[in-house]
């Protein structure tokens, strides 16, 4: 054990904290992630608009059109605050002015994607005359087209300023000012390139990207057991490495989650049943029914610890409950520690694939809905579950159960790991 462990140290986490580190990948992660306020308050009036109280839904009623617009100008454009996101995020690692490539990066993102629909009659009661672009098509869906133009603009930004081909103002000339006309030249650039690829060469970056990498959300996020299972073992299995797992795995899945969760409400709002929604194992999914107290489903190991005979163990648990409770679970994986600890690290990992593969069977039958909407990952558990699969019961209760299935699994290794550490403090009187 010490060997394999020795090697993974010597071989495996120098390339895993590469990778998560390298700088394309920050940029798309941080990205990412700055959209995350948005889709939480879009799902607040997803779930506004789909009250269970009966009094309070006929009460809303009159008002679901207007109750719809937030969610359309937070998750129903998702990619468009995604491209500055990511564009701004690589440019300050370049030191570059984050303003000025997050607004280019937008441009190149409307041009290859959101083609101008030119209405030139009125149709009366219903649209008038003018030019209109479909907001569906910036919405998660095109997430890998907004990728690819937040990342190139940048990259075309800085080598035209490397190689001076820009307009260069006099010195004392404020910076907004000269910063202004140091873009004009990559404006032109990056317009005409994208311009050209849609619509000369008509060709569709966000289309084309999403038919090429659909394959690969069907393995790790979608409805396949074995996908769900494999995102579950590789996050646990970094974080017992000592790795943030979910960091590591952003850059790879965070996309394909925020498409995903992002359908399920579209297709909620749209009126699909939440037993009938395009995907099962969202982030969402093992939030609330997978990660209680944290990855690893640690709440758990934090109630056993409280009951400890070792005084140490006894006041972590106690120390890491309130944290535990809103799923922060950074002082229990390195407190115990879980990271380096076979022990603890088994369960650690065989925990959530088990509750998993139960709360996916559930829900393949029918018994819980699927997730429907996004929370902040601080809302306890069983709670979050019942809110976000419309207010299901099943969902609540599963969420539980899970817990307690939690502390069976973890009880007996949290007694091996107990007496190990009983037996070096008599050592240590000793």
């Amino acid at each position: 054990m010490d060997n394999f462990i020795n090697m993974l140290n010597a071989k495996v986490l120098p390339v895993a904290n590469k990778v998560g580190t390298q700088r394309h990948m920050t940029a798309i992660r941080k990205g990412i992630i700055s959209t995350l306020p948005l889709t939480i308050v879009g799902s607040f009036f997803t779930i506004l608009n789909n009250m269970p109280i009966e009094a309070v839904a006929n009460f809303l009623a009159p008002y679901a059109e207007i109750l719809d617009v937030p969610f359309r100008y937070t998750v129903g454009i998702l990619a468009l605050y995604a491209t500055f996101g990511i564009a701004s995020s690589l440019a300050e690692s370049y030191q570059l002015d984050k303003l000025t490539n997050g607004v280019l990066a937008v441009l190149a993102f409307l041009v290859s994607t959101a083609v101008p629909v030119h209405v030139t009659k009125n149709v009366s009661g219903v649209i008038s005359s003018g030019r209109y672009i479909n907001i569906a098509n910036l919405s998660a869906s095109s997430l890998f087209g907004s990728i690819i133009t937040g990342l190139l603009t940048v990259e075309i930004f800085r080598y035209l300023k490397n190689r001076n081909i820009t307009i260069k103002m006099p010195e004392g000339v404020p910076p907004e000012v000269s910063n202004s006309f140091v873009a004009l030249v990559p404006a032109a650039v990056i317009l005409v390139l994208f311009w050209g690829i849609r619509y000369l060469l008509d060709f569709n970056i966000s289309s084309f990207l999403s038919t090429l990498l659909m394959p690969l959300k069907g393995v790790l996020v979608g409805n396949s057991l074995f996908g769900g299972l494999l995102t579950i073992f590789l996050i646990t299995g970094f974080w017992t490495l000592g790795i943030h797992g979910a960091a590591i795995m952003d850059p790879v899945i965070r996309p394909f989650w925020e498409m995903s969760i992002a359908q399920n409400m579209s297709e909620f709002t749209s009126g699909t049943s939440a037993h009938n929604l395009s995907t099962i194992f969202t982030e969402q999914f093992l939030q609330w029914f997978i990660w209680i107290g944290g990855a690893g489903g640690t709440l758990a190991l934090v109630v056993l610890f409280m009951f400890s005979k070792s005084t140490y163990l006894r006041d972590l648990g106690k120390l890491s409950l309130l944290p535990g409770l809103f799923n922060i679970n950074e002082p229990i994986i390195f407190g115990a520690p879980i990271v380096m600890n076979p022990i603890l690290g088994i369960p650690f990992i065989i925990g959530p694939l088990i509750t998993g593969s139960l709360a996916y069977v559930l829900t393949i039958t029918g018994v819980v809905p699927m997730m429907m909407a996004r929370l902040p990952f601080t809302v306890p558990g069983p709670l979050g579950a019942f809110i976000s699969t419309n207010w299901s019961v099943p969902a609540l209760i599963l969420s539980c159960v899970n817990f307690v299935i939690d502390l069976v699994i973890y009880y007996p290794f949290f007694k091996v790991f107990e007496k190990q550490q009983l037996r070096g403090i008599a050592c240590l009187e000793y």
